[in-house]
């Protein structure tokens, strides 16, 4: 006899479960194909018109990868992809407009900006967002789904400064798509290991904060990650070397995947409880 849960039978909901946990793949490999198919074209065409197709293709394929497979990694997500693009979509423009604004004045008051202040600033900025569905939504009983709010909405902020990066290099080399091919190819393979890493563990502070209600503890815990990944953004951003940029991106890729392993195995003992 089949079981069921909530009135889905087990074995369907297995398979559906399969194909989320590997639903990335064919994101990587269609957006791979399709970024590979606009070069060649403007390769051979020297169409300027297909330039911002590119620039958007190379943005998009990494962050949007990661953030289907940080999906998949836990069946039990509640958040539906339209919240997730929403979120990514808000948090990344609203994150990139204020840290722009911010970063401007604190620039021309002090003469200069020290790169842990460019930490704070944007790692504050994109919590914006996050702190939002925290307050406004329904979406706070799970402490998971903080972390893969966190996850987007850090891709989100990572694709408009890849854009904006790939539109000066371009500019500044007089449209030598081999340097921007280079671009592309650093900031998407190093952005899970980035942004969507560092506003992905504090947006999950934040929900097991709340989840505690705001104990002491809990709270103290918050904060001293906020400031963990305003230390690791300040770090990367001050390094120069890609033995810098490995050993900081390993750090924060594996503290993110740790918490996530940590959510699962939660999301499960609470499901077990609950029976």
């Amino acid at each position: 006899m089949t079981t069921q849960r909530f009135g889905v039978p087990a074995r369907g909901r297995q398979r559906r479960t399969r194909a989320r946990r590997w639903a990335w793949l064919p994101v990587l490999l269609v957006g791979t194909g399709l970024f590979i198919a606009v070069l060649r074209a403007l390769v051979i065409t020297g169409n300027p018109t297909l330039v911002p197709s590119l620039l958007v293709l190379g943005a998009l394929l990494v962050p949007v990868t990661f953030v289907v497979y940080m999906d998949g990694r836990n069946p039990d997500y509640d958040l539906p992809l339209s919240v997730l693009l929403s979120c990514a979509l808000l948090g990344g423009v609203l994150g990139a407009a204020v840290a722009s604004v911010l970063e401007f004045d604190t620039m021309r008051r002090l003469g200069g900006l020290p790169t842990v202040l460019i930490g704070l600033i944007e790692e504050a900025a994109k919590l914006l967002v996050p702190v939002g569905m925290l307050i406004f939504t329904r979406y706070r009983a799970n402490p998971a789904d903080g972390l893969l709010i966190g996850v987007a909405v850090g891709m989100g902020f990572a694709v408009l400064e890849t854009l904006g990066y790939g539109f000066v290099t371009l500019l500044a080399t007089g449209g030598d798509l081999t340097d921007v091919e280079g671009l592309l190819l650093l900031r998407g393979v190093l952005s899970p290991a980035g942004h969507a890493a560092w506003t992905g563990l504090a947006a999950a502070a934040l929900w097991w904060a709340h989840a505690q209600r705001w104990r002491p503890r809990a709270l103290a815990a918050a904060v001293g990650t906020f400031l963990l990944v305003v230390v690791l953004h300040a770090l990367w951003d001050a390094t120069d070397s890609w033995y810098g940029y490995l050993v900081i991106g390993f750090v924060s890729l594996a503290l993110l995947l740790r918490q996530t392993h940590r959510n699962v195995l939660t999301m499960a003992v609470s499901a077990g409880e609950s029976r």
